[in-house]
């Protein structure tokens, strides 16, 4: 009895030296913080491909690495609660989804590192000097592509050839989508397109929008890059379908609910190219030395059956630079 009960105690033992093991390896591993402007259910798609990534580079989340969420909900006044609790914890690194978390972010410390990811003009909004020369605690990927703006656009005239008055959603609270907006007005000039500009901030003026939308009947509705419209998608796709409205949006998650077509960068893509940045942080490396990357990568995302129910027939020539069709 005394050999069996001695058996059964070494058995746990030695089952428990793995968990101990673990444990121990998990409280001495690094910490990151991840600050995202929408949800985790959202932004899974997202999340995804930066876990993959890290898991590329040996980084095991919960063994030998912690990630720390915090999403503001598309509520980018929670910035300085959420980075205040990430600051608390000591982490030794903080990768921001987005360019109003990123200015957050620099706003609250200027000694932890921090990786942005799919910042639109990180020179121009006043977060870096710099791409090629970042300084300061901040490097990562921008999404920046100053041709993406007039590319929506023509590819909107190749499916609807006689558009010629387009709505345009922003969110009036970045000042990413200010530049953006302008951008874009400046290449619905050289289209010769009309637009109406939906700069807004808050759910209420997103219905004062699609009120002005109704009243004034434009052609085709264009939503731009903000994690707000990410997080109000469905309702916005809705709209669209009600009112007829084809658009080139700058997220393929609104073409997932309903939307017409979508082209931009890859942003899981970009994502995943995070892990490389923190990885290189934590092996010593300041973010002042890593110089920002562009998007290497670009998706043109179109729905078929989204162009049935708006009675349009995509062109051939479009198609065959899609790199996904929804049928």
């Amino acid at each position: 009895m005394r050999l069996i009960g001695l058996a059964v105690i070494l058995t746990l033992s030695l089952n428990l030296v793995p968990l101990e093991a673990d444990a121990q390896q998990a409280a001495k591993a690094p910490r990151i913080g991840f600050l995202g402007n929408s949800t985790a259910a959202l932004e899974a798609n997202l999340v995804r491909p930066f876990r993959e990534g890290l898991r590329d580079l040996g980084y095991v989340e919960g063994r030998n690495v912690l990630i720390e969420y915090r999403w503001a909900e598309g509520q980018y006044d929670r910035f300085p609660a959420l980075i205040g609790d990430l600051l608390a914890l000591n982490v030794d690194a903080i990768v921001t989804a987005g360019t109003p978390a990123t200015l957050a972010v620099k706003k609250a410390t200027t000694s932890v590192p921090v990786v942005m990811v799919a910042v639109g003009d990180p020179v121009g909004t006043g977060i870096l000097p710099s791409l090629s020369r970042p300084g300061g605690n901040i490097t990562g990927l921008t999404s920046i592509s100053p041709e993406l703006d007039g590319k929506r656009l023509e590819l909107l005239r190749e499916v609807v050839p006689n558009v010629s008055h387009i709505a345009v959603l922003w969110n009036a609270a970045s000042p990413l989508q200010v530049v953006a907006e302008k951008q874009t007005q400046a290449a619905a000039q050289v289209l010769r397109m009309k637009v109406l500009s939906l700069g807004v901030r808050t759910e209420k003026e997103m219905d004062d929008a699609f009120v002005a939308i109704v009243r004034e009947r434009p052609g085709a509705l264009l939503v731009l890059a903000d994690r707000l419209f990410l997080h109000h998608r469905a309702r916005i796709m809705d709209f669209a379908a009600q009112q007829r409205l084809p658009g080139v949006h700058a997220y393929r998650e609104l073409v997932e609910v309903g939307g017409l077509m979508s082209f931009g960068p890859s942003y899981a893509d970009m994502h995943r190219r995070a892990a490389y940045f923190v990885d290189r942080i934590l092996k010593g490396a300041k973010p002042a030395d890593l110089p920002v990357e562009r998007p290497a990568t670009f998706d043109l995302v179109i729905n078929l059956k989204a162009a049935k129910a708006l009675g349009l027939m995509i062109p051939q020539s479009v198609l065959l630079r899609a790199t996904e069709v929804i049928q």
